[in-house]
């Protein structure tokens, strides 16, 4: 994708587009391109410096001047504020915008310069509050809009999933009078990276976690289950699929391992239509999780 109406700049920035247009007639921050009918639009070059002004508002420049400052200056600018000393709270917009953009662009070396040093300043649990949900909230809200590519978002997302994997990896073994954790998603579930977060704070916390990933048939955990016994399971529901047709497979897990302490995330929108079995729990965020823990 490499042309961008207004609009959607306003929902990838979060800057309005009146206020975009001021920039552009005041400060020359934008060039929109005109199509052969004489509509305005923005390419990917475009919106990567509209999302590196943006991350340096926070900053000690005006916008009158990120404005008027080159392709280059802003970049410079940006390598510095990675090395500075500012408060978390006021970093947390450029670490996304900036890992947008490296996505964007299939930059894995910028990509992997900031997320070292995002995890370096703000640690694995902050990162992912702070940084990476909001960050898949944003490229999820860009791909339904047809603005991100399919690959961009892989790109990302398979990151983001190397990252996760490296970090459990580097977690203590469990001791084995631990909770044993079943995690896991249903059949046609594939977006596992709150599952993937889930494993590690779980992992961190100390317990035995098993890991079977997405899109597992009911007779494949039901194999699991038989053997592992575990204590608890968690399951993520992403996809938007007919709750009554949820609600019955979690009432057959439930009828099925009713001495199973069942965790239920995911789609809030969707989750929050459910009935729950009674040994279901609803986990709205990782607070929730970390109070169980």
């Amino acid at each position: 994708m490499n042309r961008f109406t207004i609009s959607q700049l306003q929902q990838f920035s979060g800057v309005k587009a009146h206020t975009i247009r001021i920039w552009e007639s005041r400060y020359k921050a934008l060039s929109p391109i005109r199509s052969k009918g004489n509509t305005r639009y923005y390419d990917n070059f475009q919106l990567r410096r509209l999302l590196n002004i943006t991350s340096l508002m926070n900053s000690d420049y005006k916008v009158s001047e990120l404005c008027t400052m080159s392709d280059q200056q802003l970049f410079d600018i940006l390598q510095r504020r990675l090395e500075s000393d500012k408060p978390a709270d006021e970093l947390h917009g450029y670490f996304v915008s900036q890992l947008i953009i490296a996505g964007m662009s299939y930059d894995e070396a910028h990509f992997e310069k900031i997320f070292a040093t995002m995890f370096l300043r703000f640690g694995i649990v902050n990162s992912y509050i702070h940084v990476l949900h909001p960050l898949l909230v944003r490229i999820g809200l860009m791909w339904a809009n047809n603005t991100m590519l399919p690959a961009q978002e892989h790109f990302i997302s398979n990151l983001i999933r190397q990252k996760l994997f490296s970090a459990i990896d580097s977690l203590p073994p469990p001791k084995e009078n631990e909770q044993t954790w079943l995690l896991y998603l249903p059949e046609n579930e594939f977006h596992e990276l709150g599952l993937l977060f889930s494993h590690y704070l779980l992992r961190y916390a100390g317990k035995k976690v098993i890991y079977l990933g997405s899109n597992v048939p009911f007779d494949t955990l039901n194999q699991a289950v038989e053997k592992i016994k575990p204590s608890h399971t968690l399951l993520f529901l992403v996809h938007n699929d007919d709750p009554e047709t949820i609600e019955k497979y979690l009432t057959e897990l439930s009828k099925k391992y009713s001495k199973i302490h069942f965790c239920v995330s995911g789609n809030l929108q969707l989750v929050e239509q459910l009935q729950l079995p009674e040994n279901f729990k609803l986990l709205r965020n990782t607070d929730d999780l970390l109070r169980i823990l």
